[in-house]
């Protein structure tokens, strides 16, 4: 990309955009103005798609509203986007969640990532004996 556009669009990029990645649930906090008042309108659901770069970079989010699959693309640095809360980790193989779109019901889980907790507290492994054979 040109250098004349990267600096023109380092202008407008958010900065506070908090470290997700594809099958994360996340909690998308949307800026609403109606008849001249505001709200913020929370979206949460599992990504499934996360594309572009610079200003032009978008994320699906998708979730099962009454019943119904609803998915919905966010421009990541769209001034109506007023936070991204991570509200947990999935740990998915793949870039895209695509099949997501045909699953039913539980089969639409993405499974959780356990983060490493610290062995510090815990019990010392026992020492192999010597001599057995296991």
């Amino acid at each position: 990309m040109d250098k004349r556009i990267q600096l023109v669009e380092a202008q407008y990029l958010k900065k506070d955009i908090s470290s997700f990645r594809v099958g994360d649930t996340v909690d998308v906090q949307v800026k609403i103005v109606e008849e001249g008042k505001s709200r913020i309108q929370s979206f949460e659901g599992i990504v499934i798609a996360r594309r572009g770069s610079g200003l032009g970079e978008t994320l699906t989010v998708r979730k099962i509203s009454y019943g119904e699959g609803v998915e919905r693309v966010f421009p990541l640095h769209s001034p109506s986007i007023d936070r991204i809360i991570v509200v947990k980790k999935g740990n998915v193989k793949r870039a895209k969640l695509y099949y997501l779109e045909k699953k039913i019901g539980k089969e639409t889980k993405v499974e959780e990532k356990l983060e490493a907790q610290d062995t510090q507290g815990a019990a010392p492994a026992p020492a192999p004996r010597e001599g057995v054979k296991e």
